[in-house]
């Protein structure tokens, strides 16, 4: 094999390996269809585009987290967004 392939395949596969959070787009979209704010990945998270696995949260994640925890649930589901109260600053 020669050595320009190599690189290019192991460039492949390394690009293949880094995994971004896609979960988030379709929760944005169900969001977004239920009539919540969501503009962007920042309407729950702290940074524009969070990593899978090492994504923050701002107070409206955290308690999307927290109910996943408490109902015991696979996944987030964007109807708690109606029992969110934000905190007035």
């Amino acid at each position: 094999m020669n050595k320009p392939l190599a690189a290019v395949l192991t460039a492949s596969v390394l690009l293949a390996g880094a995994t971004f959070s896609h979960a988030t787009m379709p929760l944005q979209k169900k969001a977004k269809e239920a009539g919540f704010p969501a503009a962007n990945c920042l309407y729950c998270h702290a940074e524009k585009m969070p990593k899978k696995g090492a994504a923050t949260y701002n107070e409206r994640g955290d308690f999307l987290m927290k109910m996943k925890e408490a109902k015991k649930a696979k996944e987030v589901d964007v109807a708690w967004l109606k029992e969110f109260v934000e905190e007035k600053k």
